[in-house]
């Protein structure tokens, strides 16, 4: 788990409490806010799983057998 992916949990759980007051308050921006919240969060989880993936990529290759 890195900086995105705390990034990503903090976004969608704000984001899920903002479409939810927009929702009973009957205010469609703050819900439209909200859904935009969480989708930018799916977007730094996902930046965070390329991350770790490269970097398990990486050390792999790092850790190789015969490489010297």
């Amino acid at each position: 788990m890195n900086v995105q992916h705390v990034k990503g949990a903090a976004d969608k759980v704000t984001g899920r409490i903002k479409e939810f007051a927009g929702r009973v308050t009957g205010n469609k921006k703050l819900e439209t806010k909200g859904k935009v919240d969480q989708l930018k969060g799916a977007v730094h989880n996902a930046v965070g799983d390329a991350r770790d993936a490269g970097k398990e990529a990486i050390d792999s290759v790092k850790n190789a057998p015969g490489r010297r």
